[in-house]
């Protein structure tokens, strides 16, 4: 985006943004908010360009445990519980598994050793380790390739989050392919991820979607991901039904 089209959509001169970006300027608390809204900055880096310009935080984050989310997490649940029979899970900015239904627990179960299971599951930690789904998974090039890549592009950008960086350094070990961070634009064919699962008379095809909270105020909100899978063709949803 050039200077001139941020100072229009966010209502400022040229000159202005300008002075900011050169540092003659500095700008105050609602400058700041403004240009993070214009540039569609996710809610914990709008935190961090307040803290560098001297402001206070503007957003909370409360985990999705607390209190105060309690009508959240119905709405989570109320999701995810009309989403059966099949699977579904709300997931945090790590992948970490905060709430499923009961299907995404027996998916789970079926593909991944129970050495890996307890407490919030990482989800993708559980599909590129040796002893999780990758076993059994017939495109495992092409379900790593996207997984690492949507990864990368999601927690890759932020250099100063430790967690973000260990998993992302473990994922890339665990995954055994040669993978550049992913630049180019998304295409049609990106949006949905088939997959191929194989295990002894077991055989599912299914794709997943990711669903995200609109207009969210709470750092937690914004990053939560709902993961919804679905059977690809009528086969797999008869096994998926009897399963």
């Amino acid at each position: 985006m050039s200077q001139l089209d941020l100072a229009l959509r966010a209502g400022f001169s040229s000159r202005h943004v300008s002075f900011i970006e050169t540092g003659r300027t500095q700008p105050s608390r609602q400058a700041l908010v403004i240009l993070a809204e214009a540039l569609d900055v996710p809610l914990r880096e709008r935190n961090h360009l307040l803290e560098a310009g001297g402001y206070a935080h503007l957003y909370q984050q409360r985990p999705l445990a607390a209190d105060e989310m309690s009508h959240v997490r119905g709405v989570l649940q109320f999701i995810l519980d009309r989403h059966g029979p099949y699977a579904a899970v709300v997931l945090d900015r790590y992948a970490n598994c905060l709430m499923g239904n009961s299907a995404s627990a027996r998916l789970l179960a079926a593909l991944v050793d129970p050495s890996l299971l307890g407490g919030h599951v990482n989800h993708l930690r559980v599909v590129f380790h040796p002893r999780g789904a990758r076993r059994w998974i017939v495109n495992w090039d092409e379900v790593a390739r996207h997984l690492l890549g949507r990864a990368e592009r999601e927690m890759g950008a932020v250099s100063d989050d430790e967690t973000a960086t260990a998993l992302l350094a473990e994922l890339r070990g665990l995954a055994g392919l040669s993978l550049q961070r992913q630049t180019a634009p998304l295409e049609a064919a990106d949006l949905l991820l088939p997959i191929h699962i194989r295990k002894d008379d077991l055989e599912l095809r299914l794709f997943s979607t990711i669903m995200t909270l609109g207009t969210p105020q709470d750092v937690t909100l914004q990053e939560l991901r709902i993961e919804t899978f679905f059977p690809a063709d009528p086969a797999s949803e008869e096994t998926w039904l009897r399963l």
